[in-house]
């Protein structure tokens, strides 16, 4: 068969690296091409660099110009929950009351195929919008929804994670599924999806709770038989949750030791939410290679508490982080929304309302690495991501060879007055990679899913703005 291939012209923004490790030179670890060239060959990156330098070698190609936008890595989505869609916004004072009144019932639901199948398309619908084009997502322990989020993302080519979700206690009996159907059906599933086309399978025990000694048993004998796949989770997200995991596991230290004790702790191993970890949980975290999902929309609309995320970044033993957005516990699909509540979350663990030193035990560098910067933002949302999930072989910039998911950013849209307030920062498009960020920083703290223009997958576009 002829290869497709298609060159995309355009402002382009990404990462090398991590912004963190450079301190004062954060922008080091950043690159724009200001008028640049993507060349994409069957939705792989094929050749990347200035317009000038590569137009002569690519001129028998039709030119697709993405004008006056910033064009970005789409945005990976390391935590969001697919049967969740309808009770975006619901009312839920906190974790586990908001559990039982919206989210068991709803997901009941996804037992019917039909119900799912539509579900599907809406979620995948506003993921796109939101520019997000790689997520890993929960699903429902009925096999249903994971079928139909598996088919859904198939037929838009996206690149994502997902499993059947694993829960025997703690919730309504409909809601529940025995630890050897859990194993037999996902046994079934992982040979049906996992590394079919662009998707790819978690083990997913829903939190360590809900789950008895049985069911993380069956977690650690397929994840031993299916090393090659993900595990995704929750952990420590509220407090409740934690002194619950210390009665139901008296013999595990902590809530950690739990997912260490099944084997499930290590490389590809992602948990939600995080934010009564100790520093020693983030230690072995850390030194097992397993990630947490950053998720301040949720952590802030139930009430849950703030992330460390100085903590977690610690150089001496720095965990993998990936944002979040853990729709519908989080009120958008949007991961702009998310870096900027990301950003006011760092704020807030660095002083007290009254302006008085957070007594978090925290030192000086801890309290500059809660400080979200557009370069750690954007990074977080794209290669920092990617790293997190272990995609980064896959995704996340720009680099020949990578799969050609980006988002085009219109960074005049949004709220009315935008649009005079980033006229601050330039007159028509960034000229630097300071005005760039700054354009960025503008988005991110006021923006949303307004600001999305167009989000393309494997080097098409999947969505323009209307």
């Amino acid at each position: 068969m002829t290869a497709e291939v298609r060159a995309i012209r355009g402002s382009f923004f990404d990462f090398v690296d991590d912004p963190w490790k450079y301190g004062a030179r954060e922008k080091e670890a950043a690159r724009f091409t200001r008028d640049g060239l993507m060349v994409v060959t069957d939705g792989i990156i094929t050749d990347f660099g200035n317009y000038e330098d590569l137009s002569p070698k690519y001129s028998s190609l039709d030119i697709t110009h993405i004008k006056d936008r910033l064009i970005l890595p789409g945005f990976i989505d390391g935590h969001i929950h697919f049967p969740q869609v309808r009770v975006l916004g619901a009312y839920g004072s906190q974790l586990l009351d908001w559990l039982q009144d919206w989210i068991f019932p709803e997901e009941l639901k996804y037992k019917d195929r039909d119900y799912s199948k539509e579900a599907a398309k809406h979620f995948f619908d506003a993921l796109l919008a939101g520019g997000t084009t790689t997520c890993q997502a929960f699903t429902t322990s009925s096999p249903v929804s994971t079928e139909e989020f598996f088919e859904e993302a198939t037929r838009r080519n996206m690149r994502v994670i997902a499993g059947l979700t694993g829960i025997d206690r703690f919730a309504p009996d409909h809601s529940l599924i025995t630890p050897d159907e859990f194993y037999k059906e996902s046994q079934r599933l992982i040979e049906q999806y996992h590394r079919k086309g662009r998707n790819l399978y978690a083990i997913t025990p829903r939190f360590a709770v809900g789950c008895s000694a049985d069911m993380m048993e069956r977690c650690r004998q397929l994840k031993e038989e299916h090393n090659d796949c993900w595990v995704n989770t929750h952990i420590s997200e509220n407090p409740s949750e934690v002194r619950t995991a210390r009665v139901e596991f008296p013999d595990c230290s902590d809530y950690t030791h739990v997912h260490e004790k099944h084997g499930l702790l290590g490389p590809k191993f992602t948990a939600g939410h995080g934010i009564w970890l100790s520093n020693d949980e983030f230690s072995r975290f850390s030194k097992a290679g397993a990630a947490i999902a950053f998720c301040p929309l949720s952590n802030l609309f139930l009430g849950s508490g703030l992330f460390r995320l100085g903590r977690a970044l610690d150089p001496e033993r720095p965990v993998r982080v990936a944002l979040g957005c853990d729709m519908g516990g989080g009120n958008a699909f949007s991961l702009i929304r998310v870096m900027e509540e990301a950003y006011k979350v760092g704020l807030c663990n660095n002083t007290m309302l009254d302006g008085s030193v957070n007594p978090r035990d925290q030192d000086l560098a801890e309290a500059d690495r809660n400080k979200l910067s557009p370069y750690r933002a954007f990074y977080l949302a794209t290669l920092g991501g990617a790293r997190a999930l272990y995609l980064d072989d896959l995704l996340g910039n720009f680099d020949k060879g990578k799969e050609a998911d980006f988002v085009a950013i219109d960074w005049n849209s949004g709220q009315a007055a935008v649009k005079w307030h980033q006229s601050l920062i330039t007159e028509g498009n960034p000229k630097t990679i300071e005005e760039a960020s700054q354009l960025l920083f503008g988005v991110m703290a006021v923006g949303d899913d307004r600001n999305i223009d167009e989000t393309w997958i494997g080097g098409k576009r999947a969505y323009k703005k209307a």
